[in-house]
C-alpha cells in the first residue's frame, strides 16, 4: 500500500490505486513539506513523551518494588492497590483522566488550583496546548509504572537476603546495597523492562486518542494518532502506510541498537 497512490477515489479496490514507487516515502521525509513537517513534529513529541514516561514509570516502579520488599503491616493489600492502574481497562482508566482534566469542574484543577494554590487561582486548560503534553505524560505514567513494579518486584524476589545480611555487617548502608547489590542483580529483568516500556510507550495509540480525540493537540500528537490521522482522516491511505513502515523500521533499528549495546555489557561468566 506505501508504494501506490492510495487514496478515497481506489478504496473500494486498492490493488487498482496507480502505483507511485517512493514518492509517499519522500513525502514523509521531506521535512521541508508541510506533510514531513508535521510528522518529524509528532516523532519528536512522541520521543520526549516516551523517555520521559519510560524513566518515571521505571524510576518510580523500582522505588515502590524496593520499599514492599520489607516486611510491615498492610503490605499485601498495598501491593494490591499499586497493581490497580494496570488491571484497570484502558478506556476506562483514560476516560476517567479526561473527566478529571476538565478546566472547571476536573479534580486535577480543583487541588492544585483550589486546595493547593500551585497555580495562582488559574485553572489551567490541560487537554489542549503545551499542557497537553504534561497531561498525557501523566495518564501513560500512572498506567505503566505498576507494570514495572510488578516486574521488578518479582526480580527481587530471586536476590538472596543473605547479600543484604552480609554487607549490613560490613557496614554497608541502604544506598550501597541498592547500588551494589539490588540494581546490579536487577541488570537483565531492567534490560528487557526498559525495552517493553518503550516499544509500548512509542506506539500507544488509545491513551492519546481516547484522551484527546481524533484531532490531538501539538503537544499530544503522538506518532500513531498521526498516523491514523493521515490514514483515515485525511483518507491518504498511501502516505500512511509509507509512515507506518518508517516507524517500524526505526523501531527496529532502536531495538537492535539496544540489545547490541546491552549485551555487549553483560559481565563476562565462567
Amino acid at each position: 500500500m506505501s508504494f501506490k497512490e492510495l487514496t478515497l477515489f481506489y478504496i473500494r479496490e486498492w490493488s487498482k490505486a496507480p502505483g507511485k514507487g517512493l514518492g509517499n516515502y519522500r513525502v514523509a521525509v521531506d521535512v521541508d513539506g508541510a506533510i514531513g513537517a508535521d510528522l518529524l513534529r509528532s516523532f519528536l513529541v512522541t520521543l520526549a513523551v516516551t523517555v520521559l514516561a519510560v524513566g518515571l514509570s521505571w524510576l518510580l516502579g523500582t522505588t515502590a518494588a524496593v520499599l514492599m520488599q520489607e516486611r510491615f503491616r498492610g503490605r499485601g493489600p498495598l501491593r494490591a492497590i499499586f497493581l490497580v492502574p494496570y488491571a484497570l481497562p484502558v478506556y476506562t482508566a483514560v476516560m476517567t483522566w479526561a473527566f478529571m482534566f476538565q478546566r472547571d469542574n476536573g479534580m486535577v484543577n480543583h487541588v492544585l488550583a483550589d486546595q493547593l494554590h500551585v497555580t495562582g487561582g488559574d485553572r489551567p486548560f490541560w487537554l489542549i496546548g503545551n499542557n497537553s503534553f504534561w497531561a498525557l505524560v501523566t495518564v501513560i505514567v500512572w498506567r505503566s509504572w505498576p507494570f514495572a513494579f510488578l516486574v521488578l518486584m518479582a526480580g527481587l524476589q530471586n536476590i538472596s537476603r543473605d547479600l543484604y545480611e552480609a554487607s549490613a555487617l560490613d557496614g554497608a548502608g541502604v544506598w550501597r546495597q541498592i547500588r551494589h547489590i539490588t540494581l546490579p542483580a536487577l541488570r537483565p529483568i531492567n534490560q528487557v523492562l526498559v525495552l517493553v516500556l518503550f516499544l509500548w510507550t512509542f506506539n500507544d495509540f488509545n491513551t492519546p486518542f481516547v484522551l484527546f480525540g481524533k484531532a490531538a493537540p501539538a503537544g499530544g500528537d503522538l506518532i500513531s494518532v498521526h498516523i491514523y490521522h493521515a490514514s483515515f482522516v485525511t483518507w491518504n491511505f498511501g502516505t500512511g502506510s509509507a509512515m507506518s513502515v518508517l516507524l517500524l523500521l526505526f523501531l527496529l533499528l532502536v531495538t537492535a541498537a539496544y540489545l547490541l549495546v546491552t549485551s555487549r555489557r553483560r559481565p563476562a561468566h565462567g
